[in-house]
């Protein structure tokens, strides 16, 4: 006799489940307020019309607000993919806005693998009515896509911790990229570039969004999420399920064979259905208002804090436990070691739109999760709509966050502000301000990530090359980049640029790295930054899937010397843990200015300071900076004369301008420090 489960199905785990004992498939969604839901089995051959369709009963296949059924192999046994369709009451109040339409076909938003028939279209959705042969359809899980992990030793980095935002297509899709056709833009071509990589020495990746995305929407980056459990299917060599899976565990596993942590920048803020002119493909249609923050205006139902149309509704018990099983599953299944959240202020909003700092739920449930007590997990405290939460501010207590104010000191006092050097103390001694390490808080200089660019602006190279943003064809902004201070040295853009402007544009880009290299925190830095990348002046190529973005390796033979100088900078701070520490310097740090006394007057461009080592056994180093144009002679303040060496003075060329082994001795008192350069010695 079956069971009443064999009957009826289980409520959990939600999604499509093969169940091999049984031979069977147990179908399971989540929607609180549908009235009628239909399971939708497509061929190979059919993907417009199903071969089998299930009319759940809720006296039988419901269990509060889940929907389940077990539909056993024998009966649908050439389905291949499936869908829903549901019907529920029309549009009510604010809480209650409602989006059913009977006749569009739904993705579950579970799939653990998109399938997109070759007449897919977003318009489809967004017109009233059916989308039959253009919906995406979920995967059915015949295949348990099996993978050898071996031992996988998930690599875990504290002092030596260097993050390389990535992008999984841009990284290797142009021609000159030297990895086979067939990988490029792959997560098999991330593997071929792994030497590369090691030889730089960055020892974590942030990918950006590697989950399912609109394929129609034109979103280069990834920002539109379709989908929260699928790797991206154009990221894999072939589409096909397994393949893709096998691909991303393939990248992930070599990875961590090299010793580099993997980190997903992941989109829990959002969808790509957008506002009510968007697409109906999944949530809209399963559970409205349930999934997303809904204002009870027809003419604008949608709230948008995300910047692109719509907000998940993350204090709802059911979208927690969706993202939660989401990143349980890339870490579980995946082995991924850690996740950036995507404007991660919304977590604060409530079911109104108003903010919680004391205890939103998805955060905390995030943090104390005990499957995700080991991953990393980094804020982007902010969203579109102007909540700002970096630092204490934000509520997650074990949180890294991008530093924005990190970013916007640094470029400001490399572009030559005055009145910088106060800020610049705080920013390089690991942002106390915003991380206090008194009593009450306890916080340590590692949770803030060190950025000067990042996908969301200029590269670095544009960032001295550009004063005006050439933008083009872009609908959708960024939300933090466009307040960058960039500065053109002198010429804008990249055509009959003087000698003595090149020659400034990359002693600007070694002044960038070389003080990234040095503050306390943890310190990213965008792909292809190391060897000048340019996306020609366009800050924000969201939509840019071209050469526009996509890195130009022919690049790093002609800048190699500015690979070398990344290269050793990061080798340098690998070799003095004292820079980077689990607490603040405090009492091993003694600041000066060109004389004994630090200049923090509102026209100071010059900073020095002596870093001590020995309490972290590491020799102690001397840096000078001078964002000034003209020379200036600094004193050195501590040590005899001839007890220093130089490692680094920006202002020299390649080799000098990074002394490898003992460096050169100084045999004064005293350096005098070219304009706009920094100065790094040691013992």
């Amino acid at each position: 006799m079956k069971t009443w489960e064999q009957v009826e199905g289980t409520p959990y785990p939600l999604g499509a489940t093969w169940i091999a004992e049984e031979n069977a498939y147990n179908f399971s969604l989540y929607s609180k307020h549908a009235e009628a839901v239909h399971l939708l089995l497509y061929s190979k051959q059919d993907v417009e019309r199903p071969m089998f369709e299930y009319a759940f009963d809720y006296l039988k296949n419901k269990s509060g607000p889940v929907w389940h059924c077990r539909v056993n192999r024998e009966e649908v046994a050439e389905a291949a993919y499936y869908a829903y369709r549901i019907d529920g009451p029309a549009p009510q109040g604010i809480f209650a806005w409602h989006n059913f339409d009977f006749e569009k076909v739904l993705l579950d938003p579970c799939a653990r693998s998109v399938y997109f028939p070759d007449d897919f279209s977003r318009q489809a959705a967004c017109r009233p009515g059916s989308n039959a042969g253009q919906a995406p359809l979920g995967v059915l899980p015949t295949e348990l896509c099996e993978f050898d992990w071996g031992e996988d030793p998930s690599p875990r980095h504290d002092s030596d911790l260097v993050i390389y935002e990535l992008h999984v297509k841009g990284f290797t899709r142009h021609p000159n990229s030297k990895v086979p056709e067939s990988h490029r833009g792959t997560f098999l071509g991330v593997v071929d570039k792994i030497p590369y990589l090691v030889d730089l020495g960055i020892t974590a990746v942030e990918l950006m969004p590697v989950f399912q995305f609109d394929p129609d929407h034109n979103n280069y980056w990834g920002y539109m999420p379709l989908n929260f459990f699928s790797p991206h299917h154009a990221y894999g060599t072939d589409p096909e399920t397994c393949n893709v899976l096998s691909e991303f565990r393939t990248m992930v596993s070599a990875l961590h064979d090299a010793g580099i942590e993997v980190i997903l920048d992941v989109v829990y803020n959002h969808t790509c259905e957008g506002d009510h002119t968007g697409p109906i493909y999944n949530f809209k249609g399963i559970d409205n208002s349930s999934a997303y923050i809904m204002t009870g205006d027809p003419n604008a139902p949608y709230a948008n804090y995300s910047g692109t149309g719509n907000t998940l509704h993350t204090a709802n018990r059911a979208v927690r436990r969706h993202i939660l099983d989401s990143l349980r599953f890339w870490g579980a299944e995946l082995h991924v070691d850690g996740f950036r959240f995507d404007l991660a202020s919304i977590f604060t909003r409530k079911s109104d739109g108003s903010i919680n700092l004391d205890d939103p739920p998805i955060v905390s449930e995030i943090g104390t999760n005990a499957d995700l007590t080991d991953a990393r997990l980094i804020a982007e405290p902010w969203d579109a709509d102007g909540e700002f939460q970096l630092g204490a501010k934000f509520p997650g207590q074990r949180w890294m966050q991008w530093n924005a104010h990190y970013r916007d000191t640094m470029q400001k006092y490399v572009r030559g502000d005055s009145g910088m050097v106060p800020e610049l103390m705080t920013r390089l001694y690991g942002s106390a301000d915003l991380f206090p390490d008194d009593c009450l808080h306890a916080y340590q200089p590692r949770l803030s990530v060190n950025y000067i660019t990042s996908h969301d602006g200029s590269t670095l190279y544009d960032l001295v090359s550009y004063n005006e943003k050439r933008n083009w064809a872009n609908g959708h902004g960024n939300t933090d980049g466009a307040k960058e201070s960039s500065w053109n040295s002198g010429w804008e853009g990249d055509e009959n640029v003087p000698q003595e402007v090149r020659k400034l544009r990359k002693q600007q880009v070694k002044n960038f790295v070389c003080l990234l290299m040095l503050s306390n925190g943890t310190p990213m830095f965008r792909m292809g930054d190391e060897f000048m990348q340019t996306q020609g002046g366009n800050n924000n190529p969201y939509n840019q899937d071209n050469l526009t973005s996509w890195l130009n390796w022919d690049l790093l033979d002609e800048h190699a010397d500015i690979f070398r100088f990344f290269k050793n900078m990061i080798a340098f701070r690998k070799a003095h843990p004292s820079i980077s520490r689990s607490r603040f310097w405090r009492d091993d740090i003694k600041w000066y200015g060109t004389g004994h006394l630090v200049d923090m007057s509102p026209s100071s461009q010059q900073l020095a300071y002596c870093l001590h080592g020995a309490s972290q056994d590491d020799t102690d180093i001397y840096v000078m900076a001078n964002a000034s144009s003209e020379s200036i002679e600094f004193g050195i303040q501590e040590r005899a004369a001839g007890s220093w060496h130089r490692v680094v003075d920006t202002s020299l060329p390649s080799p000098d301008d990074f002394v490898e082994d003992e460096g050169v001795a100084v045999e004064e008192p005293f350096y005098r420090v070219n304009g706009r350069s920094v100065v790094v010695l040691k013992v």
